[in-house]
């Protein structure tokens, strides 16, 4: 039988991470890179992703930082075209970054919310899944990662157009896994549920509030940032060789309820 363990090794393998100086993005980065891949870290400030590039190859693992605001159309080419001439090409694509600026009822959002909100969680994903196609055709497959969230399966209170840009992201990923299978190229769904980021701190802050939900959690607690890094590193792998248009909920049993 061939090795298991080798199918989950990356290396040879070059990754984009956007969203990769903190939190889930960084996480994923780092276990991306543990298993040999040589990874793009991104965000939009070129400090902030200098120094955590400097700490991956500190670690002795390849990581180059490339800023990129990814609702910007210029910058995505900008940061795909420098991944090719750095690295030579792009093996996977993982669409971590994501904004959520208001928190209130779906009626009570303004326009530029909304456009902001859908530019950045699905327009911004679908045109660098685009542009980075034609290399992961030439280099024979490829693998796109898209982190979508539970709220994209199932509606909470006060995320609601976050929640309608998840939800897109879902359909963007069973899309691109029925167009490019032919290609080689597969694409898949992360569904975090409450993970202690940046993004969900006016929740994890709220003591009252977060021991109520943790109540409602088989797990009985939020995620840490690094617990969604196998899943990716497995759907980035060969040992995911048959699991495209896939939507993996990893949540603490959320969606179960308590």
């Amino acid at each position: 039988m061939d090795s298991i363990k080798s199918a989950f090794q990356l290396e040879g393998k070059v990754a984009i991470v956007t969203g990769s100086s903190k939190g889930i993005g960084e996480a994923i980065a780092w276990g991306l890179a543990e298993h040999g891949a040589k990874v793009v870290i991104s965000s939009r400030k070129q400090e902030a992703v200098d120094e955590v590039a400097a700490r991956f190859r500190e670690a002795g693992m390849d990581a180059v930082g490339i800023a990129c605001h990814i609702g910007i159309d210029e910058q995505r080419k900008s940061m795909v075209e420098q991944t090719i001439a750095h690295y030579g090409g792009v093996d996977i694509l993982v669409n971590n970054a994501a904004i959520n600026p208001v928190f209130g009822p779906v009626e009570e959002a303004s326009d530029s919310v909304f456009d902001k909100i859908m530019g950045v969680n699905v327009k911004a994903p679908w045109a660098l899944s685009n542009l980075c196609l034609p290399s992961m055709k030439e280099r024979g497959g490829g693998s796109v990662i898209n982190i979508s969230s539970v709220e994209g399966l199932h509606p909470g209170f006060g995320l609601g157009l976050y929640s309608v840009s998840k939800a897109a992201m879902i359909m963007l990923t069973k899309n691109q896994a029925k167009e490019w299978g032919k290609f080689g190229v597969r694409s898949n769904a992360i569904c975090p549920g409450l993970v202690k980021t940046k993004l969900s701190e006016a929740l994890w802050q709220n003591e009252k509030l977060m021991t109520k939900l943790e109540k409602t959690l088989p797990s009985g607690r939020m995620a840490l940032p690094k617990e969604m890094a196998g899943l990716a590193v497995l759907l980035a792998s060969d040992a995911s060789s048959y699991m495209t248009g896939g939507v993996y909920a990893n949540d603490g049993g959320y969606l179960i309820g308590g």
